[in-house]
């Protein structure tokens, strides 16, 4: 059956969606970048389409090209605000709970059907930030924190046919944090606060959701798991 997956062309997307066609599943990607889209169906041989996820019309489509049943969603989209509390407008406050909290609530929402007939499993994305304080993390940590809420009421709520369960990773070598990872010696700065010292890969993030997603995580369901080198739980070394 399909998996869905949301913001594909993203590092952990793209990489979910790799190990889920290495598998014999079925992914149907989604994300707003059409070329880079196109590319990674071509490489795939998968089922796709362009949308924006933050518009809700858009988003309802793309579920429904996906058809059902669903044996999967993934919603492998967020953002990263990092700004003191001082200097943040509602606007961005906003902006960052639309896209980290209201687009996995609204895809949910619209798969729940088909989630149900396939008795599908759902991925959501919080950060190591909505648990352990960081400074200028008050927009993001909100907005993640939001999303625990968020899987762990659908856990319960979707119960028995459909699992829920959050992913937390740490920094990891994406796009979206490259401007936190350009400079090598920021980079190393941070992977030393973790106790495995190092910055996370995309791949670290995609095989637990990979995991998740599969029917070897069956009795799986409600709960936030950190892939962080350690760092939501113990201290780091550096």
């Amino acid at each position: 059956m399909t998996v869905l997956v949301l913001g594909a062309t993203g590092g952990i997307g793209a990489a979910l969606a790799r190990r889920l066609a290495g598998r014999g599943a079925r992914p149907f990607l989604v994300a707003r970048d059409a070329g880079r889209l196109a590319a990674l169906a071509a490489e795939l041989d998968a089922p796709f389409q362009a949308a924006d996820a933050t518009d809700p019309a858009a988003l309802r489509a793309a579920v429904e090209a996906a058809g059902s049943p669903l044996a999967g969603l993934a919603v492998c989209i967020g953002s990263i605000l990092l700004k003191p509390l001082a200097r943040l407008t509602p606007a961005e406050f906003l902006d960052t709970f639309r896209i980290n909290a209201l687009v996995p609530a609204l895809a949910v929402q619209a798969a729940a059907p088909a989630l149900a007939a396939g008795k599908g499993a759902v991925v959501l994305f919080s950060s190591v930030a909505a648990r352990r304080g960081f400074a200028n993390h008050a927009a993001i940590g909100a907005a993640k924190g939001a999303v625990e809420g968020l899987a762990v009421s659908l856990a319960a709520e979707l119960a028995p046919h459909v699992r829920v369960n959050v992913i937390a990773p740490s920094l990891t070598r994406t796009a979206l944090a490259e401007p936190l990872t350009r400079s090598a010696q920021m980079a190393d700065a941070i992977a030393r606060q973790h106790p495995i010292p190092r910055l996370g890969e995309p791949e670290d993030a995609a095989a637990l959701a990979d995991l998740l997603l599969s029917e070897a995580a069956g009795w799986i369901t409600g709960q936030v798991i950190g892939v962080d080198g350690g760092r939501g739980a113990l201290a780091g070394k550096g």
